[in-house]
């Protein structure tokens, strides 16, 4: 079985940072794909030397650099390819020149789709960790299925997860589903069969014989006419939660699990491990996990993939929906784990989240990261613990996606405050220098 991050000595890795796929979203949520596009720098994480980094976006300098620093690859060693818009040939000519005609190995996408079997079939590779782009190819069917919402319910079903009551409509039928749903439950979630991160969702509420029953307005215009939807009981959820599995012919196992920061259904952040208060349903999750890593692997498929649950104030767990590629935690956690690994040791391993931060004015990448370094909060490699810019500069220089990693949960905690305080000081409020969590300030 491939790992999560299959890197080595054995030749470059084609890292393909295909966020803008319709695997996960549909290709008329625009915004949503430029949004995404915008995160794709922080696969750099995952580069080694030699390696080459396929980004829809361009990678800036002064990021590259940071990253570099911190994972200790030479930044020369490393090669970012903005596809040229002239077609796969094109790129592929770009990739095999980055490399200076070494063989490659492999190429590692974010989501199994058409578009990472095209590159891999041109450059003459496969794609990771599959044998060959063949049997690749031949999981592109239950990749797709398990990251629609109406194909998780099936599986889920038939595999005995718990799930919110509900119903799969195409368009002209959610009215109706919403109207029955609300009769029993008084409160319902509407979703687009494809979106990822809480895209397209609508919260409803109301009886089936108020006088102005809901009649579809508010529905994203994806999917057409013929597009599926999932009607859902609406949970009372105290916790958003997930495992992150890998799986494949040599078996399942979990990776890491943690808890969602959203906000109204919207992914934000994430926290791992799980915090004390969830972390009884930790159990319930890896063997939900178990049993879907063993229907996809069964199906052909070969790599990371994550579920999403919820749990409710009685401590009652409910699936959600499996993401069936590399998710946004994905790569933080690499990150994570290889500052971890290179820095100072920690018994048990460190406790991360991730969160944005608004900054008060528009920052360069360079200053963000002086900022850090003066309020003592960026990572320090010898304490092993910090802040990190994992994604790069945002386009409005002000709604910065960060990473931070301590020795505890009450120490991530302290810093995101400290964080919070240094870039929005509220009157009165901390500042940064207070110092890092244990440390003493001058």
């Amino acid at each position: 079985m491939g790992r999560t991050d299959p890197t080595g000595p054995d030749g470059p890795l084609v890292v393909h940072a295909n966020l803008v796929s319709d695997l996960a979203v549909d290709p008329e949520e625009r915004a949503v794909l430029r949004a995404w596009a915008e995160q794709a720098p922080r696969e750099a994480w995952l580069l080694r030397p030699g390696d080459v980094l396929v980004s829809p976006v361009p990678v800036g300098e002064e990021f590259l650099r940071y990253v570099c620093g911190l994972t200790g690859v030479p930044r020369d060693s490393v090669t970012v390819v903005v596809p040229p818009g002239a077609g796969t040939a094109e790129l592929c000519r770009h990739v095999v020149g980055a490399v200076g005609g070494r063989p490659l190995r492999a190429v590692l996408p974010t989501a199994l789709d058409g578009a990472a079997i095209g590159l891999a079939r041109a450059l003459g590779v496969p794609v990771a960790p599959y044998p060959s782009v063949a049997a690749a190819e031949a999981a592109l069917g239950v990749t797709g299925l398990l990251n629609t919402k109406a194909g998780f319910r099936s599986a889920a079903l038939t595999l005995g997860m718990r799930l919110p009551d509900g119903l799969v409509r195409r368009r002209d039928g959610v009215p109706a589903a919403v109207r029955e749903l609300l009769a029993s439950y008084g409160r319902v979630v509407v979703k687009p069969d494809r979106s990822a991160g809480g895209h397209g969702m609508l919260f409803l509420t109301g009886a089936a014989d108020a006088p102005d029953p809901w009649t579809g307005g508010g529905l994203a215009p994806v999917g057409g006419p013929e597009g599926l939807w999932v009607v859902e009981q609406r949970i009372d959820v105290a916790r958003s939660v997930s495992v992150q599995m890998e799986t494949g012919p040599g078996g399942t196992r979990a990776l890491f699990g943690g808890e969602m920061r959203t906000e109204d259904g919207a992914f934000t952040g994430y926290l791992s491990p799980l915090p004390d208060p969830a972390a009884h349903v930790a159990a319930t999750l890896e063997a939900w996990g178990h049993a879907l890593g063993g229907f996809l692997a069964a199906r052909g498929y070969a790599g990371p993939f994550g579920l999403d649950a919820m749990v409710t104030p009685g401590g009652e767990v409910f699936a959600g929906e499996s993401n069936v590629r590399r998710t946004a935690t994905t790569t933080p956690r690499a990150m994570v784990t290889r500052l971890a690994a290179a820095g100072a040791n920690r018994a048990g391993g460190p406790v991360w989240a991730t969160g944005k931060v608004r900054a008060p004015v528009a920052y360069p990448f360079g200053a963000a990261v002086e900022r850090l370094r003066r309020g003592r909060l960026a990572y320090d490699p010898a304490r092993g613990e910090g802040i990190v810019l994992y994604a790069g500069p945002p386009p409005d220089g002000l709604t910065w996606r960060y990473a931070v990693i301590a020795g505890d949960h009450a120490g991530v905690a302290r810093y995101e405050e400290l964080l919070r305080a240094a870039w929005a000081p509220a009157p009165g409020g901390p500042t940064a220098r207070s110092g890092p969590p244990g440390s003493r300030s001058g």
